[in-house]
């Protein structure tokens, strides 16, 4: 864990941008484009939030923060953070990273989804690799980080996209790319989904579509189960309208959670017997097949009983 302080706050509409360092200004842990930090922002409000500077800058990280009026808590708590505040974060981690061997990187980002691109923009820029970058937004007034995109060393591989002005054809961006393309997406469920449907039709194989959600749409309800927790030897009953995590909250075992839908894999734990009913938008199909492991805050149990290594 690091103790970080506000030393920029910056507000672009409904987006706040955020830069933390060390106080004393040591060099922050080294990350990747793709990274993400948890930002502890109470003892039960943790959650994730992508970097979106230059991954080769270690004095600082930047994060930016769409306020959200559907917000669990997160987004709001974080805009109310003002400069010199310190605050609790993890050190990076990258569930997003970019693939090595691709020939030629498709970067689209859509809203709030722009702040992992930015990241990967950098990050392909200084290594002289090719890539298209592709902003949506519904319109420029609305969009964060215009400014910084079209003065970036990389401004010439940008293409925004605005609803009120020219929307984004996904046909025409995912077909014209050279072979070994990768695809990177971040944004709405709708904007992944037609990015997957799309490159599907285009003969896209799965290994080189990649995504990450901000927020996704989970429905926890099921029949009730049973779950033991191996190493604590602790056994709850999960009710109909109950998580897992939350039933084992209730038995005094607390669960490391940050998203609590299912994307960020915070709450990740592998599976000794049962077969989980997967919810989550974060383990892949052949993860999801195996069955060894489960998201606690959103899945469940197919049968009577789940085993699981906590």
């Amino acid at each position: 864990m690091l103790t970080l302080q506000i030393i920029k706050r910056e507000l672009q509409g409904d987006v706040v941008l955020l830069t933390l360092a060390h106080a004393d200004g040591l060099e922050l842990p080294e990350y990747g484009a793709g990274a993400h930090i948890d930002l502890h922002l109470s003892e039960d409000l943790v959650r994730p939030y992508s970097l979106c500077g230059d991954p080769k800058n270690r004095q600082h990280y930047q994060l930016g923060i769409l306020k959200d009026s559907q917000s669990q808590g997160g987004s709001l708590a974080v805009h109310t953070l003002r400069e010199g505040d310190e605050v609790q974060v993890s050190v990076p981690r990258n569930l997003f990273a970019l693939e090595a061997c691709a020939a030629y990187s498709l970067l689209i980002g859509g809203g709030i989804g722009i702040t992992p691109m930015l990241a990967m923009a950098a990050e392909l820029h200084a290594a002289g690799r090719a890539f298209t970058l592709h902003y949506a937004c519904r319109s420029r007034s609305g969009a964060a980080f215009v400014a910084q995109l079209e003065s970036a060393p990389y401004a010439e591989k940008v293409q925004l996209h605005f609803s009120d002005e020219q929307r984004l054809n996904l046909s025409a961006v995912l077909s014209d790319v050279p072979p070994n393309t990768h695809v990177y997406v971040c944004g709405p469920t709708r904007l992944m989904d037609a990015v997957n449907e799309t490159a599907k039709t285009l003969n896209y194989q799965a290994q080189q579509i990649h995504q990450e959600c901000f927020s996704a749409d989970v429905q926890i309800q099921g029949k009730a189960f049973e779950v033991v927790a191996a190493a604590s030897g602790i056994t709850v009953q999960v009710a109909e309208n109950q998580s897992i995590v939350e039933a084992l909250a209730l038995a005094g075992l607390k669960v490391c959670v940050s998203c609590k839908q299912g994307i960020c894999g915070s709450c990740l734990t592998d599976v000794l017997e049962g077969e989980p009913d997967h919810r989550d938008s974060y383990l892949t199909d052949e993860e999801k097949a195996d069955g060894d492991q489960i998201l606690l805050c959103c899945s469940r149990a197919k049968g009577a009983r789940l085993i699981i290594d906590l």
